[in-house]
C-alpha cells in the first residue's frame, strides 16, 4: 500500500462506517455500537485506543446509537452512612443509665455523664457492646451477653469490674482505686 492510496482507503472506512448503521430494520437502533478502539478520525483513518477525538467525530457516529447524556440519571448517595445497629442487652442486665442512676442515688460520684453508645458499633472503638454511658469517675458498660463482658473486663484487667454482662472501667477515670467497692456494690445490688 503506498501512501497515495491512504486517502482512498480511508474514505472506503468512513463509507463503510456510515453505511454500517444503515439498512436495519429493527426499531431504528444500530446492534452495533461504537467501540473507543474502532473510532474514526476526521480524515477516515482509525485512531488509536485512548487518543482524543475531534469534536467532528461525534458527527460519524451512527444514527440513533445511545449519547452518553442519555443514559439516565446519575444516583444520589446518601449524604450520612446508615445508623449503627448495635445488639440488644439481656433483659436480666440493667441498663447504663439505671447503673448511672443507682451510682447518683447512693451519693456517689458520676460527673459529666455522656452517652457515648456510637462508640460500641464499627465506626467506634467496634468494642460490640450494647449501650456505653462515660463518666468522670467511672465508665459503665453493657454488652449483649456475659461472655463478651468477661472477654473484655480480663483485656483490662485489674482496671475494670464485671458483673453479668454489666462492666464497669476505670481506665480513663479518676476515681481512687479504695472508692471502687463501692461504685462495685451499687452494681452488685441492682437487679
Amino acid at each position: 500500500m503506498t501512501i497515495r492510496s491512504l486517502p482512498a482507503v480511508g474514505a472506503l472506512l468512513v463509507a463503510v462506517a456510515l453505511t454500517a448503521g444503515c439498512g436495519s430494520d429493527d426499531d431504528g437502533r444500530s446492534s452495533a455500537a461504537p467501540s473507543a478502539s474502532s473510532e474514526v478520525t476526521p480524515t477516515g483513518l482509525p485512531s488509536a485506543p485512548g487518543s482524543a477525538a475531534s469534536p467532528t467525530t461525534s458527527a460519524l457516529v451512527a444514527p440513533g446509537a445511545p449519547s452518553a447524556g442519555a443514559q439516565g440519571p446519575t444516583q444520589r448517595r446518601p449524604a450520612s452512612p446508615p445508623p449503627v445497629v448495635l445488639p440488644k442487652r439481656p433483659a436480666s442486665a440493667p441498663g447504663a443509665k439505671q447503673v448511672v442512676d443507682a451510682f447518683r442515688a447512693a451519693g456517689l460520684k458520676v460527673p459529666n455523664p455522656k452517652d457515648r453508645s456510637v462508640d460500641c458499633g464499627p465506626d467506634g472503638l467496634g468494642l460490640g457492646c450494647s449501650e456505653l454511658i462515660a463518666t468522670g469517675a467511672v465508665t459503665v458498660y453493657v454488652f449483649p451477653d456475659e461472655t463478651s463482658a468477661s472477654d473484655i473486663a480480663q483485656t483490662w484487667g485489674g482496671q475494670s469490674y464485671q458483673r453479668g454482662a454489666v462492666v464497669l472501667n476505670y481506665l480513663e477515670a479518676k476515681t481512687p482505686a479504695a472508692d471502687r467497692p463501692r461504685y462495685e456494690k451499687v452494681l452488685d445490688g441492682l437487679r
